[in-house]
C-alpha cells in the first residue's frame, strides 16, 4: 500500500473510520483532518454490554462528529449475535481469540459499509489502545480487505505521534464520557474486582475534575423532578468527589419535605437526624459533615433513599467505599420490613460511574434505580 509521511497513503483524501467511542476516536479525527483526510465515523460496536453502555457510548460518538460537522454513520446493535460468534471463546483472557474475532466482526463490517460507500480506505480507532495488539487488529483488518475486495485497510499505529497524549487532552476539553474497560462483557468480568474499580472510578473522577461541577447540577435537575412528589426523604451531605447535591438538600427543605442526613456512631452504623439548615451541620466522623439536629427513626415514613456510590451498573448493584456503613443500615431498617411499602432506593453518581457490572457480596444492597 503506497504510503506518504506518519503512514497516510498517498492517494486518500476520505477514510471511514471505525470507531469505539469518542475519546479513542477524539485525537485521531483531528490528526485526519489537519492531514488533508475526510474521516466518516463508522459506530458498530455489538460487543458493548449492558445496552445502557452501548447507548452512552454511541451519544458521545454521536455528539463528537456533530460538534466536528463531519458525517456519522449507526449500525444495528445485536449483542446477542455477537455473542454467538465468540461461542466457545468466553474464557479467553485480553488479547487472546475471543479479542481477534471481535476486531473482524467489527472489521468486517466496517469494510462492506466503505464499499456500499464507495470509500477506498477503512481504519479502525482500536489501534489506538495500548490494551489490544496491533498485530491482532491488523489480521482482522487485512481479512476483511480481502473478504470484501475493493476496499483497502489502513493499518495505522495511532498510539504515535502524539496522538495519545493529544486524546487525553481532548477528553478533558469535551468532558467525555470515558469508560475504564474496552465494553465487552467477558473482559470486564475476568478482570474485574471492587479494589480494582475503585480505584477505576478513582482515576476517571481526576480525568473529568473540571466537569464534576456541572455534572452535580445535570443530576440535581434530575432528582428535582424526580423528588417533587415525596414527603419524607433521606439524603446524604456530599464529599468533595460524590455528586454535590447541596443545591438539592436547600430546595428540598424550601419545598417543605422532611429531609434525614445520615450520621455515623461510635459503633460504626448509622443512625438519622433531622435536617433543617446548614447550621444542623458539625464534622463528624473522616471529616464528613453530619447532622446534629432530632433523632428520626420513623423508618416508615422515609419514602426516598438517596445513597452515593463510587459506581453502579444497570441492575442497580452498588460499590461503596468499602466499609459497609449504607448496607448495613438498609438492611437493618428497611429489607427486613413487610408491613410498608419499602422507601424508593435511587443511587446518586456521575455518568462516568455508571458501569457494566459492580461485583457484589451476599450483604451488599442493591439501589432500585440509578440517577446520574
Amino acid at each position: 500500500m503506497p504510503k506518504s509521511v506518519f503512514g497516510k497513503p498517498a492517494d486518500c483524501n476520505r477514510v471511514l473510520l471505525h470507531a469505539c467511542c469518542a475519546p479513542c476516536s477524539s485525537a485521531i479525527v483531528e490528526w485526519l483532518i489537519a492531514n488533508g483526510v475526510r474521516p466518516t465515523i463508522y459506530y458498530y460496536n455489538p460487543n458493548i454490554w449492558p445496552r445502557e453502555e452501548y447507548e452512552i457510548r454511541k451519544e458521545e460518538s454521536k455528539r463528537h462528529a456533530a460538534s466536528l460537522g463531519i458525517e456519522w454513520i449507526d449500525d444495528d446493535y445485536n449483542h446477542e449475535a455477537w455473542r454467538t460468534s465468540v461461542c466457545g471463546l468466553e474464557g479467553e483472557p485480553e488479547r487472546g481469540r475471543r479479542c481477534e474475532q471481535c476486531f473482524t466482526i467489527r472489521l468486517m463490517a466496517t469494510a462492506r459499509k466503505a464499499a456500499e460507500l464507495d470509500i477506498k480506505y477503512f481504519a479502525t480507532t482500536l489501534a489506538s489502545s495500548r490494551w489490544k495488539s496491533l498485530e491482532q487488529i491488523e489480521r482482522a483488518g487485512h481479512t476483511a480487505e480481502q473478504a470484501v475486495g475493493g476496499v483497502t485497510f489502513w493499518a495505522q499505529n495511532w498510539r504515535k505521534g502524539g496522538l495519545q497524549e493529544r486524546r487525553n487532552q481532548l477528553l478533558k476539553e469535551y468532558g467525555f464520557y470515558n469508560q475504564q474497560y474496552c465494553g465487552c462483557e467477558f473482559s470486564a468480568r475476568q478482570a474485574l474486582t471492587k479494589p480494582v474499580l475503585r480505584q477505576q472510578m478513582r482515576e476517571a473522577k481526576r480525568q473529568h475534575l473540571e466537569q464534576l461541577s456541572g455534572m452535580s447540577e445535570n443530576v440535581v435537575e434530575l432528582l428535582k423532578k424526580r423528588l417533587a412528589d415525596s414527603r419524607v426523604i433521606m439524603a446524604y451531605w456530599p464529599l468533595t468527589d460524590e455528586v454535590d447535591i447541596r443545591l438539592l438538600i436547600h430546595w428540598l427543605v424550601e419545598q417543605g419535605k422532611t429531609l434525614v442526613l445520615p450520621k455515623v456512631t461510635g459503633d460504626e452504623t448509622m443512625e438519622l437526624r433531622r435536617y433543617t439548615s446548614q447550621e444542623d451541620l458539625v464534622e463528624g466522623a473522616f471529616h464528613i459533615l453530619e447532622p446534629v439536629g432530632e433523632l428520626y427513626t420513623d423508618y416508615d415514613n422515609i419514602d426516598v433513599v438517596l445513597v452515593p456510590g463510587m459506581a453502579f451498573d444497570a441492575a442497580g448493584h452498588r460499590l461503596g467505599r468499602g466499609r459497609g456503613y449504607y448496607d448495613r443500615f438498609l438492611t437493618a431498617h428497611f429489607l427486613p420490613l413487610t408491613s410498608h411499602v419499602s422507601p424508593l432506593l435511587i443511587g446518586v453518581c456521575f455518568p462516568f460511574q455508571r458501569v457494566a457490572e459492580v461485583p457484589i457480596e451476599d450483604n451488599d444492597v442493591s439501589m432500585n434505580e440509578v440517577c446520574s
